[in-house]
């Protein structure tokens, strides 16, 4: 009798009104939203930037994120500073004759118009090095990216798990202001 009490006040009484699956639905959205972040300046877009987690006493972390330059013209990360390293560089891999390498990108990174660059643990991304505190996962680590042309950038990057390989809840960041909410005016639950 008790396991149905529950059920009977929810569908009976109609709990899930308009309301309460637009709010349902927010939250649900607002917890993506978070881990897919894009940041804008000028015509550069950074999406989802994360890091990894990194072990106590480590000297060095990586993070991570797409930049997409939606201008006519070419652009390049010159610069990137962050209060949780003492330095901090793009850097590339590579594998030569079965051999990863990882050199500094000499000269910052260009962006093409057009172009979407993909940093991940496997090619381009930033070093950050002479970290002052470990990288504790769920923790937002604030950094400025500078653009040659867009100019500076205050960006987060999310700490993800040490062997992560791209962000938890990468979702496409979503427009609310172009949801057609009208349409959902006339949902109705059926238990």
């Amino acid at each position: 009798m008790k396991d149905h009490f529950w059920k009977d006040q929810f569908c009976k009484h109609q709990f899930w009104s308009h309301k309460h699956l637009l709010l349902a639905a927010a939250l649900c959205l607002w917890g993506g939203a978070a881990a897919a972040e894009t940041y804008t300046v000028g015509s550069i877009e950074i999406a989802n930037p994360w890091a990894r987690a990194t072990p106590k006493g480590a000297p060095v972390g990586g993070a991570y994120m797409s930049i997409t330059n939606k201008g006519t013209e070419s652009d390049r990360l010159v610069g990137i500073s962050t209060p949780v390293a003492g330095q901090a560089q793009v850097h590339q891999m590579t594998t030569d004759n079965g051999v990863m390498k990882m050199r500094p990108v000499q000269g910052g990174l260009e962006i093409k118009p057009g172009q979407t660059v993909v940093f991940n643990p496997d090619s381009f991304h930033l070093m950050l090095m002479g970290l002052k505190q470990p990288m504790a996962q769920g923790q937002h680590v604030k950094a400025t990216l500078d653009f040659a042309k867009a100019g500076k950038l205050d960006v987060e990057f999310v700490v993800e798990s040490m062997g992560a390989q791209g962000p938890s809840a990468a979702a496409p960041a979503m427009d609310h202001g172009a949801m057609d909410h009208g349409a959902m005016g006339n949902m109705k639950m059926n238990h």
